[in-house]
Order: C-alpha cells, then sequence, then structure tokens
C-alpha cells in the first residue's frame, strides 16, 4: 500500500513539473541557478532560448552571460548581482542584451539568495524578454512629452494671441481694449485715490507718413511711445489707442496742477527731433487733459477727448484740460453742426453777392457770391455763426456745392430776365479741389463758359500743391472757369505757388488794403503786389475798400478791380437783379442801390467766397 501512494506522490509531482515547465515555456521565462562557489550557471532551456546560444539546455559559464550584456549596461547589472550576494536578499535587475545576430533586446532579471543542504550559497532566479513593454512605455513617454510640449506650446500661443489682442503690434504698448478694462479696474480699487487721463495726438503725423514714407512714421510712433513712457512713473500706463493718438493713464497724481506738469515734460520730450536714417524728423502734440477722483472718473476718457478736441482747435502744440464749460460749448457746436446739416438739405445756404467794378469806369465787372443762412426762426444768418463750426465738422465742401448750384440758378434767372451777369466767385477750398470725383461733378453742371470763377482761400498749400490738385486745377482752366487766389499778403500765399498755378486774378488781402490812407509803407506793399502780378500777367482785385479815399488809392496803385463797403454791400439775388436791372453800364458808384442800404451789414461783410 505504500508503494502505491509513493507512485502515485511521484506521479503527481511529475505531473506538476510538466506543468510548471509548459506555463514557464508559454510565458517564455527562463529559469537559472547560478552557484556561486563554483562561478557556473545552470540555464534551462527557455533562457538559452532568450540569449541565443543555440545550446538545449546545461550549465553556462559565468563569462556568457557578461558577455552577452549590453557595453552600457555591464556596470550597473553586475552592481545590482553583488548588492544581491552582499545583502544574501533579493536580486532585480533589468538590462539589455545583445544577441548574436546584433539584435537587441530587454530582459527582466529576478532572484534570491538560496543556500543548498550542505551551506553552499546560489541565486535561482528567473528572466523574460520585456522589449516591447520597454518600447511601449518609451513611446508612451515620447507620446507624453510631445502632448506635454504642444500643451506648452498651445499655452505659449495662446498667451501670445492674448498678449496681441491687448497690444499694439508695432510699439508693443497696451491698446483701447487693454486702457478700458485697466481703467474699469483701477475705479474699483479702494487704494486708489485720484486718476488722471492724458489724451496725446502728434500733430503732423500725416505729414511725416506722406514725405518720407510708413517707415519714418513707424519710427515716430516707436520714439514717441518710449518718450511718453519715460515722463510717467512705474504704476502709471500708456496705451496706443489710434493711429498717432496715446493715451496716459496716471494713477494717484494729488491735484491737476501735477498732472499739467507731467503733460508739459510729455510735450517737451516730443518736440525733440527724430533721427530717420540721414534725416531729422520734427513732430509736435496736442494734449487733452482730465483729472478726478477715483470714484468720479467714469467719463474721464470723454472728457480728455473733449480737452484735446479744445488744444487742437486753439492751435495744437499746447495742453488743454477739460471744463464743464468746454463740454457744453462742445454740444452747442454739435447741435449747431445738425442744424447746418439739415439747412444744407432744406437749401437754407443762399448765396448774398457783392459786386467788384473796374478800379478806374467803375463798372460792375464781378460778383462775389457769399454764404448766408436763412434760418427759419433767427432769420438771416451772417457766416460768422456758422462757418468755423461748418470748417470743423467738414461741411465746408457741402455749402461750397450749394453756393454754387444757387449762383448758377440766380444767373440763369437773370439772363432770362435779358440781363448780362458778370462772371460770379464761388469758394472752392484745397480739400475739394483734392477730390478726385470734383471734376466728374462739375461737367453735369454744364456751366457755361466764363461764368464761374473759383476763388482759392486755403492758399497755404500753394507751396507744395499735390498731383491731384494740379490737375484738378488744370481740368477746372480747360471748362474755362478762371481760378482766382484770395488773401494775396496775408502769409500764405507765395511766389512760387502763384507761378504754379498761374490764377487769372488774385485779390489783396483787405488788411493791407485798411492801412493804405494813413501809411506810405502800406501803399508801397500794394505797389509792388501789383507789380508782381503784372509781371506774371495776373489780374490784382482789391477787398476791402471801405471809402473813397481807398478807392481812388488803390486805382492810382494800378489795382484792376475794386471790392467791399465803400462799392456795394451783399446784397440778395433779387436785390442784384434790381441793380443789374437799373444801374448804368458804365458807371456804378456808392450811390448806387446796393450801397445806399445804409449801415454795414451782422457779422463780416463778405471776406471770402461761399462763407463769408
Amino acid at each position: 500500500m505504500g508503494e502505491a501512494i509513493s507512485g502515485r506522490s511521484e506521479l503527481e509531482f511529475q505531473n506538476l513539473l510538466r506543468r510548471l515547465e509548459l506555463a514557464l515555456e508559454t510565458s517564455q521565462i527562463g529559469v537559472w541557478e547560478h552557484n556561486l562557489n563554483e562561478e557556473e550557471i545552470l540555464w534551462d532551456a527557455q533562457m538559452h532560448k532568450l540569449y541565443q546560444t543555440g545550446i538545449g539546455g546545461g550549465k553556462v559559464s559565468a563569462a556568457v552571460w557578461l558577455n552577452a550584456l549590453h557595453p552600457d549596461d555591464i556596470e550597473q547589472a553586475i552592481a545590482d548581482f553583488d548588492e544581491a550576494i552582499a545583502k544574501k536578499g533579493f536580486y532585480n535587475s533589468e538590462f539589455r542584451i545583445i544577441h548574436p545576430d546584433g539584435n537587441v533586446r530587454y530582459l527582466r532579471s529576478r532572484a534570491h539568495f538560496f543556500e543548498g543542504p550542505d551551506g553552499a550559497p546560489s541565486i535561482i532566479g528567473a528572466e523574460w524578454d520585456v522589449t516591447a513593454d520597454v518600447l511601449l512605455n518609451r513611446e508612451l513617454t515620447n507620446q507624453k512629452a510631445v502632448a506635454e510640449a504642444r500643451a506648452v506650446a498651445l499655452e505659449e500661443s495662446r498667451a501670445r494671441i492674448e498678449h496681441a489682442a491687448d497690444h499694439d503690434y508695432l510699439t508693443g504698448l497696451p491698446n483701447r481694449r487693454y486702457l478700458d478694462r485697466r481703467l474699469a479696474e483701477l475705479q474699483a480699487d479702494q487704494t486708489v485715490e485720484t486718476l488722471a487721463i492724458l489724451h496725446v495726438d502728434l500733430d503732423g503725423f500725416k505729414q511725416i507718413n506722406d514725405k518720407w514714407g510708413h517707415a519714418a512714421g513707424d519710427t515716430t510712433l516707436q520714439t514717441a511711445a518710449a518718450r511718453i513712457l519715460g515722463a510717467i512713473a512705474a504704476g502709471d500706463m500708456v496705451a496706443r489707442v489710434g493711429g498717432d493718438e496715446f493715451v496716459a493713464m496716471l494713477v494717484n497724481i494729488a491735484t491737476a496742477d501735477e498732472a499739467a506738469a507731467i503733460a508739459e515734460d510729455i510735450l517737451w520730450r516730443l518736440r525733440r527731433e527724430i533721427r530717420f536714417g540721414r534725416d531729422m524728423l520734427q513732430v509736435r502734440a496736442s494734449i487733452g487733459a482730465a483729472w478726478s477722483i477715483a470714484d468720479g472718473a467714469g467719463n474721464l476718457l470723454a472728457e480728455s477727448d473733449i480737452a484735446l478736441y479744445q488744444a487742437k482747435k486753439l492751435g495744437r502744440n499746447r495742453v488743454e484740460f477739460f471744463t464743464p464749460k468746454l463740454q457744453s460749448d462742445l454740444q452747442g457746436e454739435r447741435r449747431l453742426a445738425e442744424e447746418l446739416r439739415l439747412a444744407l438739405m432744406r437749401s437754407e445756404i443762399v448765396p448774398f453777392y457783392q459786386i467788384q467794378v473796374d478800379a478806374r469806369s467803375r463798372r460792375i465787372i464781378g460778383l462775389e457770391a457769399l454764404a448766408r443762412w436763412r434760418h427759419p426762426e433767427k432769420g438771416l444768418v451772417a457766416p460768422g455763426a456758422f462757418l468755423k463750426v461748418a470748417e470743423e465738422y467738414g461741411l465746408t465742401a457741402e455749402i461750397d456745392a450749394a453756393i454754387l448750384n444757387c449762383a448758377l440758378l440766380d444767373r440763369a434767372a437773370w439772363a432770362e430776365r435779358g440781363l448780362t451777369p458778370p462772371r460770379i466767385s464761388v469758394n472752392i477750398s484745397a480739400s475739394r479741389l483734392a477730390d478726385p470725383g470734383l471734376i466728374d461733378r462739375l461737367q453735369t453742371l454744364n456751366i457755361p463758359r466764363h461764368a464761374i470763377v473759383f476763388e482759392l482761400i486755403e492758399t497755404i498749400f500753394l507751396d507744395d500743391p499735390d498731383d491731384r490738385v494740379l490737375a484738378n486745377i488744370d481740368a477746372i482752366k480747360r471748362m474755362d472757369i478762371e481760378i482766382e487766389i484770395d488773401d494775396f499778403g496775408s502769409g500764405h500765399a507765395s511766389l512760387i505757388g502763384l507761378v504754379k498755378l498761374k490764377p487769372k486774378r488774385l485779390k489783396i488781402d483787405r488788411q493791407l488794403v485798411t492801412a493804405i490812407t494813413i501809411s506810405d509803407e502800406q501803399r508801397r506793399l500794394v505797389g509792388s503786389i501789383v507789380e508782381i502780378a503784372r509781371a506774371l500777367n495776373v489780374g490784382v482785385i482789391a477787398e476791402g475798400v471801405e471809402t473813397e479815399e481807398h478807392a481812388q488809392l488803390l486805382a492810382s496803385a494800378g489795382c484792376d478791380a475794386l471790392q467791399g463797403y465803400a462799392i456795394g454791400y451783399p446784397s440778395s439775388a433779387s436785390e442784384i437783379a434790381t441793380l443789374l436791372a437799373s444801374a448804368p453800364e458804365s458807371d456804378v458808384k456808392r450811390t448806387s442801390a446796393s450801397a445806399r442800404r445804409g449801415g454795414k451789414p451782422s457779422g463780416s461783410a463778405g471776406r471770402r467766397s461761399a462763407r463769408n
């Protein structure tokens, strides 16, 4: 019976060994035993497969294992093994081996120190191929690194986009979006007691762009930004809010006077020349300032804008502070401008005419059309009450066009009555002369030849008129519309511009005419202008003729025509029709119906065509 049990146990043991061998073979785990006394290793068949020794099983020398190790892993693998021996404990290592064909594999080895019944030391362990796991983990690590790099790049990209959304690309300054957000934050900050806004606009920036190009403009903006930054404290902020506009926001400025001192410092810094290549650029600035306690700073930007408007209005290159009166004045101007737009739509802007006579015969040889506003409530309004607002709100071209259209209608009506209208001078501004569509619109009016004269009042452009202006003037002349230069001698017009434009006539400024009755110097000056005009074959009209003495002296000086209160006051179209019908063609003197109306009209009497 004992033998039967023993045989059954042996059978079970053999079955267990076969199952273990099958499991090891299936899992491709190799088993080894290293006899430390004999420096030999017993490898099973799977170990030989792992190392591709070509042997089916049995003992190998330690050199077989050492020679198979990857050179870079030998030191660490031996260190791990020696540590396990020294501690008589657990052995855990991972290393690379090189197959005879050069293929590199990753193996993981686990073992434990063991002493046999005779006390002989050995280490028994197992090894298996983890190449796939290592490569997979490496790929996962690489993918993780790539993902992390992409996340960092996305974050950097988001930061760049956010920065670009809040900053000006050229100067690097915050933009209007950032400024508005920062202003709201400061207003809510309990530590902020006062705020000041300095709205800076560069004067002459367009001329720099036009003359030297956009690269010079960019240099100007970058330099201006740096100089404004240099004038403020570290806790303050400068933003670029427009093409040539900057806003400096000052925190906890004790008084408006302190803000004014900083604004003046900015002006001083911006006045310094800017080097661009071999050229030195000159720029000025206008500054609108507003100061308030933080709780009441909600309208600071709007208030500084109103103050900037006033600084420009008063001649630029200056600092102006916001006041409630400025705001009320601006609101009044805006209401007037809106009324003026409606007046143009309702044909309430009409011409009054002031006669021009031959200086010797006193025959009527021309009329100047002067703008008046037939206001439905205020009656006849002189241009002094609306001209300045019209210029500031860009309505002068519309007024010029309205006066020209009315003058053509009046002239046609006079002709239908059998009258012979003289030439009619109407104003045309430099901005309108630069309009590329001007000639096409004029051609649709079918203006009779030599019936209309265009009078240029903004003669500051004469020194350097652009090609579009010169081309339009040439086209106007080809339409037999004559050109006159107004206010000659006022300091705007130049001889160079006079030669370039070749006008038909020039008008001597009234300021030169007024004093000729008492000043020999003024008489000589007027005489010199007449001589210059004759040399250029240009006619001369003297305006501002207030007395008969003026008229006689100007005629003696060689002026061709006279205009002023001594000759006739501005009159309506119907009054001019009566004058043309009743006055002798050979002589229209002070006693004419137009000149006997007694007293000067309110406002300017008609210094400029279509305007006064």
